[in-house]
């Protein structure tokens, strides 16, 4: 029981109040570097998405100087998830627009995936969608 409260508070799910896994030696901050060293098979992962071309950006600008990295990431054929509920309106029009026009420019595509987050994809890239064309008869949950 107590791996999934941990799992669940490294979630989010669940407040962490369990201050236990928390040793005095980390909050001082001297843990070695060495024990902080990414597993090799995330690095493996890491390049070979990279080489297959599979990745995804996501960025939550602070304001319009952050255009920039969501172009530069955009014109490198990557596609870009940019979450704007935390700008102010009038930056988050801006940001719009110039992604409007960057996709225009790049033969991309823009959509709105949510309420002010929206997803910029190149042209190469296809966007599947969840939803079907009416109901499957073959489902695997069929409540009717």
């Amino acid at each position: 029981m107590a791996s999934v409260r941990k799992a669940s508070a490294w979630l989010g799910l669940v407040e962490d109040n369990d201050e236990r896994y928390y040793d005095d030696e980390y909050a001082e901050g001297s843990a070695s570097a060495d024990q902080w060293v990414t597993d090799p098979r995330v690095r493996v992962a890491s390049e070979s998405a990279e080489e297959h071309g599979r990745r995804i950006a996501t960025i939550s600008p602070d304001s319009f100087r952050d255009a920039r990295g969501i172009g530069e990431l955009f014109r490198d054929g990557i596609p870009v998830i940019v979450n704007l509920t935390s700008m102010e309106p009038s930056d988050a029009k801006r940001v719009v627009d110039f992604a409007a026009g960057l996709t225009f420019g790049l033969r991309g595509s823009i959509e709105r995936v949510a309420t002010r987050v929206f997803l910029l994809t190149p042209a190469d890239t296809e966007i599947v969608s969840g939803e079907s064309n009416g109901h499957l008869q073959d489902g695997f949950f069929n409540q009717s």
